[in-house]
């Protein structure tokens, strides 16, 4: 009886498969698709989630926000509605002035953003939002200038209503192309500005809107501009984050004081904030990997079919090695190597495939290639390797040999 090692099998699984090399690529297409789009989904899924974290951890861990209406659920994520209840709704300066007042130890900085037209000498700019706020809102936000490109705005200069703008990057860059905007004019609601100041480069807030095509003013100018003055938000900074916690329940027993309704404020950290975004991007990931996984399956029924062609093609080959007494285990064990090869193969040009592609995009939007995709991309291959490569392994393995002789 002839019983050969698993090396042999394995060798003359290779044998057999690089005799079809053509059919080997076409085969394994499927597969190099499904794993190639696995590892560019759930590589720019965890680029995202970096990319979030390291803006988080940019503003620091000591903020506290409060915002008009219900944020998030009971579950903790975002409640419906919550963005639009955030941009249609505000706090007025009383409940600015009541929470100022009774919060003790901790920094009480307003926003309240305009939308409006920005223009200079070389053009205008359509619906720009600017956030006005007060001289500590660019510290907190990690947005002022650095050396070489102007300043913040001062206490005195927010108290004194002077037209000062400090601009986003690429908002200096398509106001004025040609020069520094730093020291130039711009005109917001017909009232002329003074640039004193360019943010460098930021990209998104936690995935929303360019930083860098946003503006930052002075509260009271913003007041004037809109003719309004509420406030849309307010940001509250503890010394230490370990008082977090603390203040937070104490802001939620203040606002619940005044206004008597849970659901008409939101008191949240950055953690939340963060968790939630993050858990919005990992059922966004699970969803669009799930459906390029189907590339996989596609993939493993073409394997199962040019394996299935396979064992009647070779079918008085299984019939001679019957003959001189191979094991049916060994010829199954054979065509089950050959299958999970060939979904390997697929797996790692899929892989290769995907960091290429990952490096591509890198430049232009954030991803990130983890051990762990690779790892899963290469156990899925197997997988697939496995469980198509049954049927025809079993279908070779029980192959009488008479009739396996007989075969023309």
């Amino acid at each position: 009886m002839l019983k050969p090692s698993l090396q042999d099998l394995f060798k003359s699984s290779v044998r057999s498969i690089l005799k079809n090399k053509s059919r080997t690529i076409l085969t394994s297409l499927g597969i190099i698709i499904g794993v190639t789009s696995v590892i560019l989904l759930t590589s720019i899924g965890n680029g995202l989630k970096k990319y979030i974290t390291d803006q988080f951890d940019s503003l620091g861990a000591n903020s506290i926000y409060v915002s008009p209406g219900k944020v998030f659920n009971d579950n903790g994520g975002f409640a419906q509605g919550s963005m639009a209840t955030m941009m249609t709704t505000s706090f007025t300066q009383k409940d600015f002035s009541f929470l100022k007042r009774k919060i003790k130890n901790a920094e009480i900085i307003p926003a309240s953003a305009v939308f409006a037209n920005i223009s200079s000498s070389f053009g205008t700019q359509k619906n720009i939002e600017i956030d006005g706020s007060t001289e500590n809102f660019g510290i907190v936000n990690n947005i002022v200038p650095t050396a070489g490109n102007g300043r913040w705005f001062t206490a005195e200069e927010n108290n004194k209503k002077t037209p000062v703008i400090v601009l986003g990057y690429q908002l200096g860059q398509d106001l004025f192309p040609k020069s520094s905007a730093v020291g130039k004019k711009v005109i917001v609601k017909g009232k002329t500005l003074k640039v004193i100041g360019v943010s460098d480069k930021k990209g998104s807030s936690f995935g929303g809107p360019s930083l860098d095509k946003q503006a930052y003013i002075p509260i009271e100018v913003a007041y004037d501009l809109s003719g309004k003055t509420d406030i849309q938000s307010i940001i509250v900074k503890v010394k230490d984050k370990t008082l977090i916690e603390n203040t937070k329940k104490e802001i939620t027993d203040i606002m619940l004081d005044r206004y008597d309704d849970k659901d008409a404020f939101s008191v949240f950290d950055s953690s939340q904030l963060l968790s939630s975004i993050n858990s919005i991007i990992s059922m966004l990931t699970i969803g669009l990997t799930g459906i390029a996984a189907i590339s996989l399956v596609v993939g493993g029924i073409g394997i199962m079919n040019i394996m299935l062609v396979s064992v009647t093609e070779r079918t008085r080959e299984i019939g001679l090695r019957k003959a001189v007494g191979a094991y049916p285990r060994a010829i199954l064990i054979q065509f089950l190597i050959e299958a999970v090869i060939l979904s390997c193969i697929g797996g790692g040009v899929g892989v290769l495939l995907g960091y290429l592609g990952t490096l591509a995009i890198k430049p232009f939007f954030p991803a990130q290639v983890t051990i762990s995709s690779v790892i899963l991309a290469f156990g899925v291959s197997s997988l697939v390797g496995i469980v198509f490569g049954v049927a025809p392994a079993r279908k070779a393995s029980k192959l009488s040999p008479i009739e396996a002789l007989r075969y023309e």
